[in-house]
């Protein structure tokens, strides 16, 4: 699987409604026989969002937000998923068919990895609903 931002954002944040749920089920992936894929665009969505001061109310350091990376890429069940061409293909494909623009780009960014590399992707986000051949899954419900 490949995980979004919201979930690692609400494990993380215990302000967050959703947080000991999310917590939970994350560190049950990170500790289970499951690949769990952190994609470059989920990772700097995290950092971006934990350090923003608009976004949190008291956002994380750099480095702080970083540690939290750097200690789940330490878990040998996670992995960067690689992006290629053939990622691009996929991409433009979703954009054309769901006519996704706006927000929904990074979304559609995920799903077409998740696609290539046949996988589903974790998340709270019901958008995903939008991109046909995606699998996603809603771990918090």
């Amino acid at each position: 699987m490949l995980v979004d931002a919201n979930l690692l954002l609400y494990a993380v944040n215990s302000a967050a409604p959703q947080h000991e749920t999310a917590r939970a089920w994350w560190e049950a992936a990170l500790s289970g026989a499951g690949r769990v894929g952190l994609p470059w665009q989920t990772i700097g969505a995290f950092v971006r969002i934990t350090t923003h001061p608009r976004v949190i109310r008291r956002p994380l350091a750099a480095e702080e937000a970083w540690s939290y990376v750097a200690e789940w890429l330490d878990v040998d069940v996670v992995w960067i998923p690689p992006a290629t061409e053939r990622t691009a293909g996929i991409l433009g494909d979703l954009l054309r068919r769901t006519g996704a623009t706006g927000n929904l780009v990074p979304d559609a960014q995920l799903a077409a990895l998740a696609i290539e590399h046949g996988v589903a992707v974790a998340t709270a986000d019901t958008d995903f609903a939008r991109f046909p051949d995606v699998r996603w899954i809603n771990p918090l419900d």
